[in-house]
């Protein structure tokens, strides 16, 4: 079953904002780090952002850094990525996962993938 749904995405100008969901399972977000992979067309998946199981720790891409934050509302169970000054190579279907220890930039440790959302950034 689907146990990590994205929302969010869509159809922005460069330069503007959007805002990533992805509500977990709750016995996913609670127990597991969670972060933000991405695939444009042609081009191999890219780590993005990870947020620890506490939310005490997170990494970014250095493409992204300054630019998305990760958080993790507890209360809601959810995970978001806010996206600002996008740029058109941030163009991608964007993924919502988990892991168990860690986010890796290899996505060796992912356990869980959402479907996916698209984010489209026209210049």
């Amino acid at each position: 079953q689907v146990q990590l749904v994205e929302s969010g995405g869509g159809l922005v100008q460069a330069g503007g904002s959007l805002r990533l969901s992805c509500a977990p399972s709750p016995h996913i977000f609670s127990s597991n780090a969670m972060g933000w992979f991405r695939q444009a067309p042609g081009k191999e998946r890219e780590f993005v952002a990870a947020s620890s199981w506490n939310g005490v720790s997170t990494h970014y891409a250095d493409s992204v850094k300054g630019r998305f934050t990760i958080s993790r509302d507890y209360a809601k169970n959810t995970v978001y990525l806010q996206m600002n000054a996008l740029k058109p190579e941030d163009t991608a279907v964007y993924y919502c996962t988990a892991a168990p220890r860690y986010i890796d930039t290899a996505s060796t440790e992912v356990k869980y993938w959402g479907q996916g959302t698209q984010v489209t950034v026209s210049s």
